[in-house]
């Protein structure tokens, strides 16, 4: 049988959506060797418990393989300690107002499918953290991006945005809004602020979505309640997950708020429940009362790794490069002198083995060239170290 050439291609089958979608750029771009990366927010693994984390296991299938194997839903006793969490942080939480999902990123890129209509209004902050907003973007959203400063989201800009919104007769779907150890400023945001962002909810009617992956890991300061905690009327969504706290390999977060938008969340969530064994082991390794003297442990460490990085930073960069101190998380946020863009710096660091997330990386609206991401998570001390004393003699040449 003859060949023949078909006139049709097959990505014209693709949906637009699909068609129109930019694949991942950052990191194919290095052509050198990268000996210190700061880019990407990973967890150190001298940090996971394997030892608890394999006893819970072998605990599992002695007594549950039947049900942690087989199809079924999570772990019962999941929902009880993820409840109890939430509890004791103020939130008010039920089975009915708790969604398990494979870590808090599958629940949050989940938004679009249950509140977006092309054209929809969400807001964000700017710098964010674009890994989910770029979700918010494909589902057709018209992303609005509102200011962040050392006290995190400026709310007074945020009412302006709403007001406005007001007049034209919009109505904004939700606000994402990481409070606690912002990704990627660390910036927390002050106690007024929220109370404030909270009152705005209710004001215009629009869902607030608190992101919250990083809110154990405090280094330093009071404790600040979060949004859910404060929240009387309704009109938070609290997100967060265990892989900031035990391992991200889990693939275990969660999401609590009104039933309305656990129901609905569930009902787009196709593939099912997230596993049952993992979640088992979770549920046992967390029973045992371990966990927070784990998250001790991670703060501890997370802390020294944090304070090294900043006191390198001191040592090595130009006077007019501002690292913001973050109180607790994975990143330290770099403001630069006028003179230096991220993207040139970015090229520049690759040459000597080192790499970071440049401020572009994290605007929905393509600013941040005057800033970079730096994480200090998963770099053991000497490679903080040598990255640092790289970046710092790019920078110091500069120009």
């Amino acid at each position: 049988m003859a060949s023949t050439t078909s006139a049709y291609r097959i990505t014209d089958l693709f949906a637009e959506r699909a068609r129109n979608i930019a694949p991942p750029t950052y990191g194919t771009e290095l052509t050198k060797i990268i000996s210190v990366s700061f880019a990407y927010g990973l967890a150190d693994p001298i940090l996971f418990p394997h030892a608890d984390l394999a006893a819970a296991s072998a605990a599992v299938l002695a007594k549950e393989a039947p049900i942690a194997l087989n199809y079924g839903p999570p772990s019962a006793q999941l929902y009880e300690q993820i409840i109890l969490r939430l509890q004791a942080k103020g939130i008010t939480a039920d089975r009915d107002r708790l969604i398990i999902g494979y870590g808090s990123g599958q629940i949050l890129g989940l938004l679009p499918d249950v509140f977006v209509e092309p054209g929809d209004v969400v807001i964000v902050e700017g710098p964010t953290f674009l890994g989910v907003v770029s979700r918010f973007v494909q589902a057709g959203a018209r992303v609005i991006t509102i200011p962040v400063d050392e006290m995190g989201m400026d709310v007074d800009a945020l009412e302006e945005t709403l007001s406005d919104f007001k007049k034209q007769g919009i109505r904004p779907r939700f606000i994402y809004t990481i409070p606690t150890f912002h990704n990627p400023t660390g910036a927390t945001m002050p106690l007024f602020r929220r109370q404030k962002l909270l009152g705005l909810a209710a004001e215009y009617g629009v869902l607030v979505v608190e992101d919250d992956a990083y809110g154990d890991l405090r280094f330093q300061g009071e404790t600040v309640p979060s949004l859910a905690s404060l929240d009387k009327e309704g009109w938070v969504l609290y997100v967060s997950t265990f892989s900031k706290i035990i391992a991200p390999g889990i693939r275990l977060g969660w999401a609590c708020g009104d039933p309305a938008i656990i129901e609905r969340l569930a009902m787009f969530k196709s593939e099912g429940p997230v596993g049952p064994f993992v979640s088992h082991v979770v549920a046992r390794y967390c029973a045992t009362g371990k966990l927070d003297y784990h998250i001790q442990e991670l703060i501890a460490y997370y802390n020294h790794k944090c304070n090294l990085l900043l006191e390198a930073i001191a040592h090595e960069f130009p006077s007019d490069v501002v690292a913001l101190r973050p109180g607790g998380g994975f990143f330290v946020w770099c403001k630069l002198p006028p003179n230096i863009s991220a993207q040139a710096l970015l090229t520049a660091a690759n040459e000597h083995g080192v790499s970071f997330l440049p401020g572009t990386r994290c605007y929905a609206n393509g600013q941040g060239d005057d800033a970079i991401r730096l994480a200090f998570s998963f770099q053991t001390t000497e490679k903080i170290l040598e990255g640092i004393a790289l970046l710092g003699a790019v920078l110091r040449g500069w120009g």
